[in-house]
């Protein structure tokens, strides 16, 4: 995507940086100060650092707070395709934390970002509390387990499809009735225009479908159990993408997980009330001595 055209009208533009690490340049936006506790927030497949407009800004009152664009997503580029499995994205995400010479004190993830947080757990040593919004950590039923990530490979290979695809997207002007079936989640204007501009966008839908198309999550889950970090699930109980069951069955399997809902909300729930999930995130940074400095 394109920073001076789609880019203008992306919240917190004056927080945002252009960071160079390894082959790629990635989008990110920081607020805060850097003296306190850094927060890492991690997006969903198909989202951006957008998703974090009203929640960051209230999470840099107490913490250093930094989003990035996840590979292949919005306005970072450079990735292979190949860096788009679970645990090469988590790597990616590593080396991005040394180039920024940060180390998280918590992450934050939203539905994949909350999988993502788990990999780097496992993979690159952080023993930090973890906070999944809506978090998809359970592996599609049955046949659709094998099924749905062979049917993205397909449509990933395919170069007419994401261009199909973001094309009807941008010529519905359905943009929020789109996202409330996918979500049952009611945004702001602000957030609507972001998701219809990146649903415009090949190179984004591309990104998006290579995402699903390598993500592994039966692998994760035969691990989780080796997950000692403290982990806060937040879910709204009314996720059309991820369903609250879903996620009380994924709390089972991690060591140290406790599981609270947010009651009439959907899968963008930080997105529709930022200010009751950040109440739950400060409590829980609290509780585990995530406190600002000072």
């Amino acid at each position: 995507m394109n920073w001076a055209r789609e880019g203008k009208i992306w919240p917190h533009r004056d927080a945002s940086e252009f960071v160079r690490s390894g082959p790629a340049t990635w989008h990110v936006q920081q607020m805060g100060d850097p003296e306190k506790p850094a927060l890492l927030l991690l997006h969903g497949t198909g989202a951006s650092v957008h998703s974090w407009r009203g929640l960051m800004p209230l999470l840099a009152e107490t913490h250093r707070v930094i989003a990035p664009d996840l590979p292949r997503h919005a306005f970072t580029a450079g990735h292979s395709p190949d860096d788009m499995s679970l645990p090469r994205m988590a790597r990616t995400i590593a080396r991005l934390l040394d180039t920024l010479d940060v180390r998280p004190a918590a992450i934050i993830g939203h539905s994949a970002g909350a999988a993502l947080a788990l990999q780097l757990a496992l993979d690159h040593e952080y023993r930090g509390p973890v906070i999944g919004l809506s978090s998809a950590l359970r592996p599609f039923p049955g046949l659709a387990a094998q099924l749905f990530p062979a049917v993205a490979k397909l449509l990933f290979v395919n170069p007419l499809v994401p261009r199909l695809f973001s094309g009807a997207a941008a010529l519905s002007g359905d943009s929020d009735r789109f996202i409330y079936r996918a979500t049952h989640s009611h945004i702001d204007a602000k957030g609507l225009a972001c998701y219809e501009a990146l649903l415009s966008n090949p190179r984004h839908t591309k990104g998006a479908l290579a995402m699903m198309a390598n993500w592994d999550l039966p692998t994760l889950r035969t691990r989780m159990g080796e997950i000692g970090n403290p982990v806060l699930m937040i879910h709204g109980d009314k996720d059309a993408a991820i369903p609250l069951d879903w996620a009380v069955e994924a709390q089972g399997w991690l060591q140290n997980a406790q599981l609270e809902v947010m009651e009439g909300l959907g899968h963008l729930a930080h997105e529709e009330a930022p200010d009751a999930a950040a109440a739950h995130i400060s409590k829980f940074l609290s509780d585990h001595a995530i406190a600002p400095a000072g």
